[in-house]
């Protein structure tokens, strides 16, 4: 066994079922080089290191004073209920921490943690499954509408040790609900502890959901995140994911749209510098008849840091009437860095409109000319060019206000790309 299961598998506490998902993962173990899907994530220096159970820690208040309420705050993956904040909340949306759910045998707000993970290329899933004992179950009863952002807001506080936890959401919008959820993952101090998240998103008819995702963790943190979304008939999915920290980030995006007229865009930016390894795979299954994604990703790549795109789409058996795109540009800003795309797209109905496409290379040398012939240094050009290839995406998003601040910590992280 690697010291990586073994340290996560002594913090077990659960029933026979759970016990039995992670002797499965134990005998299993963690995926090879020969795995496709993790062939470019850098497990071999991970699987040796040992993790113990995170424990709380104070955070200062004013860490948090930027993101208003409504706000439900985890720190080192457990709920933290002096620093959230749900006042603003209207009548018809419910939160319960599962840790309290669980305390209280509430089993219709904890059944999500049965579902189980059995394949051997989902090893952080089946982890989680095993010792997820925290995270969120939010539900927007039917026709309801949430004026002001909501913030799920996960911390990374520094301890004396490396820890880990397991953070697991549920996200219900019921039938022509609508929400937007702002999700914040940073750091409160240098660590290098490892956080395995996993999050359903279920999306009734009708129902419209914003998600905006900003991941400014620790340089020395390890981050997997899971997303698995189930759309019903013309439900719209709005999201946008920013990937600026951490020194192992890796995200899959896994959505089904199950209904006609279900909708997704999804974009994202992933920054890499320094020694980082950041990936994004995406899973798209276009199921139901007359639905629609458009993806956009851009990458950037500076220093010896890597940057990996995956851009699953799959349009199956009658899904006739589907539009999909996809488009994921990338810059390298050395010779060091190394990006890797890889664009997929398979069809299996008539009548589809399909298009998907990568791209890898520099800044504009003719743009670069350009700026600099207006007095700008060479630095500056480069970080307004880098700038420009990013915020392309947040172009038009709304509200504004949430614009900006996603605008405010994009040039943040692009900033450290010159430091």
């Amino acid at each position: 066994m690697s010291a990586l299961l073994d340290s996560l598998a002594a913090g077990f506490d659960g029933d026979a079922a759970r016990r039995a998902v992670l002797e499965a993962l134990l005998r299993d173990g963690l995926p090879g080089p020969r795995s496709e899907a993790w062939r470019y994530t850098p497990l071999r220096a991970l699987e040796r290191r040992r993790f113990t159970p995170a424990t709380a820690a104070a955070v200062d208040p004013a860490r948090l004073a930027a993101i208003p309420a409504p706000r439900l705050v985890f720190v080192n993956g457990q709920f933290d209920a002096t620093l959230s904040d749900l006042s603003g909340l209207p009548a018809g949306v419910e939160y319960v921490p599962v840790s309290h759910a669980l305390r209280h045998a509430r089993p219709r707000d904890t059944d999500f943690l049965l579902r189980r993970y059995d394949r051997a290329d989902e090893p952080f899933a089946r982890l989680n499954a095993a010792l997820a004992r925290e995270g969120m179950r939010l539900r927007v009863d039917d026709g309801v509408q949430v004026d002001a952002p909501l913030h799920l807001v996960q911390v990374g506080a520094a301890l004396a040790h490396d820890a880990a936890w397991h953070l697991r959401h549920f996200i219900e919008l019921r039938r022509g609900a609508r929400l937007t959820l702002v999700e914040h993952q940073l750091a409160d101090g240098a660590h290098a502890h490892l956080a395995n998240l996993l999050a359903h998103v279920h999306l009734a008819a009708g129902a419209r959901l914003l998600h905006l995702r900003s991941q400014d963790e620790a340089p020395a943190a390890t981050l997997f995140l899971r997303t698995d979304a189930v759309l019903a008939r013309e439900a719209h999915y709005r999201r946008l994911d920013l990937e600026l920290g951490g020194g192992l980030a890796r995200h899959e995006l896994n959505v089904r749209l199950e209904g006609q007229h279900a909708a997704l865009q999804a974009d994202g930016v992933l920054l890499a510098h320094g020694r980082r390894h950041v990936e994004t795979r995406l899973g798209i299954d276009h199921i139901a008849r007359d639905t629609q994604a458009d993806l956009g990703w851009r990458g950037i790549a500076a220093g010896q840091a890597r940057a990996v795109f995956h851009g699953g789409i799959l349009i199956r058996a009658g899904a006739d009437g589907t539009r999909a795109a996809l488009a994921n540009k990338n810059l390298l800003l050395s010779a060091q860095a190394e990006i890797d795309t890889q664009p997929v797209l398979e069809i299996h109905a008539d009548e589809v409109q399909a298009a998907h496409g990568a791209t890898v290379g520099q800044l504009d040398p003719t743009a670069l000319f350009y700026l600099r012939s207006r007095g700008i240094d060479q630095a500056q050009a480069r970080r307004l060019l880098t700038a420009a290839f990013c915020r392309e995406l947040l172009a038009g998003l709304e509200p504004p206000a949430q614009r900006t601040r996603l605008e405010e910590l994009l040039d943040a992280a692009l900033a450290r790309l010159s430091a």
